[in-house]
């Protein structure tokens, strides 16, 4: 009797050990690579626990144990790639060296070069350059274009040490598919239009929107303002597109530049741009395809906040002008 007691103990005991063995070292060895982002402020039952959800690790109520007691690492920010079914060691080890995983953060406004700057300094400016490459070779139904410029999708991308540049561009590439879709624009075709613009005309007029509208208020009265332009052959005369020539990112734009000899000066020539000038949002591609009816044809800023004045003649445009200049802009 006493006998079966001892070997129904140790039983027990072994099958313990087993399990505790295989949640400090699974006995099936490391899985498919997963990413786990820690934020500020995480705490360490919360980090662990996101190391659990992912799959990393099997017990994160043991690996806390084992941090509680024999210390725990100083955890950065950032986002961290590990295998699945990793083992504590390796999970310590990596939360010791900090994130090895980058995210390319793509806001609306932004150009691809500022895009493959964010990649050159985390990967080399060889991955950046491989990465244009592979934007170029990527096209859209009804999008003539041989630039991938303003053709991505914005939102937060992981670039992990395994990333390849035609991965991220493929992404970014299909990113901006669902926008397009988003709002309305699917089953594109050369015969395509809207208000007369053919699918890049829009996204290339949706670009200039994005910079010039900047809040999502103004937007739709600018995308009238160059609608109304296009239909008079008049020249859109926007700032951005000046900017744009000239590889910056806002400031004012000074008599001299307006000269510039570029296809993307909107002063001297009529018309569109000849590609976007930056990563059209929804919200400004959805300006573009369902502007208000008006007359407007001149805006300008007209306080801190950020709002535009709107008007039809040159005449309202210098007075909304003194009152932007009354107010310190």
């Amino acid at each position: 009797m006493i006998r079966k007691a001892v070997l129904a103990l140790l039983t027990v005991v072994l099958l313990a050990s087993g399990w505790v063995w295989n949640s400090v070292s699974p006995f099936t060895g490391p899985g498919k690579p997963v990413v786990v982002t820690v934020n500020a402020g995480d705490s360490m039952s919360t980090i662990i626990g996101k190391f659990e959800h992912a799959g990393a690790i099997s017990n994160g109520f043991l690996f806390h144990a084992m941090c509680s007691t024999l210390g725990c690492p100083t955890v950065f920010p950032g986002s961290y790639e590990i295998a699945a079914h990793s083992s504590y060691s390796d999970l310590e080890h990596l939360l010791a060296h900090g994130p090895n995983v980058d995210a390319i953060e793509v806001r609306a406004g932004m150009t691809v070069a500022e895009v493959a700057n964010r990649l050159a300094a985390y990967r080399g400016s060889a991955f950046a350059s491989e990465f244009r490459s592979r934007l170029r070779a990527l096209t859209f139904p009804g999008v003539a274009s041989a630039s991938p410029e303003g053709l991505l999708g914005t939102g937060s991308y992981i670039v992990t040490p395994a990333s390849s540049p035609d991965e991220i561009a493929q992404q970014m590439h299909d990113a901006f598919a669902e926008t397009l879709a988003s709002v309305g624009m699917t089953d594109l075709s050369a015969q395509w239009r809207s208000h007369g613009l053919s699918a890049y005309q829009v996204i290339i007029a949706a670009s200039i929107v994005e910079k010039e509208g900047y809040y999502a208020n103004n937007m739709p009265k600018v995308a009238r303002v160059i609608l109304n332009r296009l239909a008079t052959h008049s020249s859109l005369q926007m700032d951005s597109t000046i900017l744009y020539a000239l590889g910056r990112d806002g400031g004012r734009v000074t008599t001299s530049m307006l000269r510039i000899r570029s296809p993307y000066n909107t002063y001297l020539h009529a018309g569109l741009t000849p590609t976007p000038t930056c990563v059209p949002s929804a919200t400004a591609l959805r300006a573009m395809l369902n502007p208000p009816a008006g007359t407007w044809r001149y805006f300008v800023v007209i306080n801190q906040q950020g709002d535009e004045a709107f008007s039809t003649t040159y005449a309202g445009q210098l007075a909304n002008e003194r009152l932007a200049r009354s107010r310190g802009l």
